[in-house]
């Protein structure tokens, strides 16, 4: 027979695993959401700087109301005056990185990842691949090959596009993950390919990448956001590590 206070005892239980477990709008347990950790300050750079100079703010960037805004009005060559990519103070491996985009009409930009920081490269790209953001109906790349939002830039294009059009707001996602790389945009895996085996080494020999030595070798690196001298928004930066 089981006691009142056995039958109490279970049915707490019970409602304590129900509160831990429980699921926030986005339909993800609470459990699940600690476990990600926000890149992304309310309304600061907190925690990101230029690249190869981590004392240095990028003015041209700034957070307001948690979106993170590049404003390209004012140029310097092909990038914004004040502004250059910058990158997290962070190293990650293996990870599942999640955020909002949008661009601007006739836009570009790119989400890079396993970037080194040293004085041997000059920019993001050089160590970093990239989940192209683009505007493809307004931009000259989106009429290349493997060069479309959502493609892993210049190695693989999308098997489906799924992006939205200039202007609206995108889910992009990036997993690295048991020598696995997958890219998710709006939901649909549009990229998955394996990592530093014989066939990423080729795919990299036969791409613009190919005499970049260092390309692509890093199996942990600095998330980086491109300035390609266009104005682009990002939200809801946020990373689980495996």
């Amino acid at each position: 027979m089981i006691t009142r206070g056995f039958l109490s005892a279970a049915i707490i239980m019970i409602l304590v695993a129900a509160c831990n477990t429980a699921t926030d709008t986005n339909g993800e347990t609470m459990e699940t959401k600690e476990e990600w950790q926000s890149l992304l300050d309310s309304n600061s750079l907190k925690g990101w700087h230029r690249y190869n100079q981590p004392d240095s703010i990028a003015k041209a960037w700034s957070v307001t109301d948690g979106v993170l805004y590049l404003d390209a009005s004012q140029k310097n060559e092909w990038q914004s005056r004040d502004g250059g990519d910058i990158v997290y103070d962070e190293d990650f491996g293996n990870f599942h990185l999640q955020m909002e985009w949008k661009i601007s009409p006739g836009g570009n930009s790119g989400i890079m990842f396993f970037v080194q920081e040293d004085t041997a490269y000059g920019y993001p790209w050089l160590t970093g691949p990239e989940m192209q953001v683009l505007d493809n109906e307004g931009h000259a790349d989106g009429k290349i090959i493997k060069h479309r939002s959502g493609d892993l830039y210049d190695l693989i294009s999308c098997s489906t596009e799924t992006v939205k059009p200039v202007g609206e707001w995108n889910l992009a996602e990036i997993i690295s993950k048991n020598d696995t790389l997958t890219f998710m945009l709006n939901g649909t895996q549009v990229v998955q390919t394996p990592l530093w085996d014989t066939s990423w080494q080729t795919m990299i020999a036969g791409s613009k990448f190919k005499d970049m030595p260092d390309f692509g070798k890093f199996k942990s690196g600095r998330i980086s956001l491109q300035d390609h001298g266009n104005d682009v928004w990002f939200r809801n930066i946020r990373i689980k590590k495996f």
